[in-house]
């Protein structure tokens, strides 16, 4: 009885201690998003005018200008295996009205591996085209895509993708009040 006992306790621990090592080389992925938007909205002066209804931040790059880039590590890429990676993306409202909606596409982008790669290649697909986002589930953004025989201390980084978000909606039915949204990138497999 106790060599069994002993056996179980002895294989719990070994559970554990591979999970512990193999939790330590799995490291994240990041996002960094640099920039914000302050949508500029026209005050009506005439009575029976109404709003463009639909804003963006493509007008003067750097004053609004949003950047996005980040790291795939190389153990993401392993568990990846080839069938890549997504960026979702979801807003959460801090106040909201249901009237307005938000839209976002991307301009640019650049990847960069690095790290031991054979014949490795890696891109940016999708998100050239206004994409809704929702606020109650993720809806893919772009894709990144990458082949190769991964080694060691391998990783990709990505960089100058150029968020352009549009708002639409925006009416004299809608109230007056200060609206804000927070976007969410998540990274996960394809």
């Amino acid at each position: 009885m106790n060599c069994q006992f002993l056996r179980k306790i002895c294989i719990k621990r070994l559970i554990y201690i591979i999970l512990i090592l193999s939790s330590s080389f799995i490291k994240a992925q990041v996002v960094n998003v640099s920039g914000n938007w302050n949508a500029s909205i026209p005050v009506i002066t005439e009575a029976g005018s109404n709003y463009a209804g639909t804003y963006d931040n493509s007008g003067t790059p750097g004053t609004n200008q949003i950047t996005l880039s980040g790291t795939l590590p190389g153990s993401f890429l392993n568990l990846l295996s080839s069938s890549g990676a997504k960026m979702t993306m979801r807003y959460t409202p801090n106040p909201w009205n249901s009237s307005l909606t938000l839209a976002a596409k991307r301009t640019g982008g650049t990847t960069a591996i690095h790290g031991v790669c054979l014949f490795c290649t890696s891109s940016i697909n999708g998100g050239t085209t206004y994409i809704p986002i929702s606020q109650t589930a993720d809806v893919t953004f772009v894709t990144f895509s990458f082949s190769g025989v991964l080694g060691l201390a391998n990783s990709i980084t990505f960089a100058d993708i150029n968020l352009i978000l549009q708002l639409a909606g925006v009416s004299v039915t809608v109230p007056a009040n200060t609206y804000s949204a927070r976007i969410v990138f998540t990274i996960v497999a394809n």
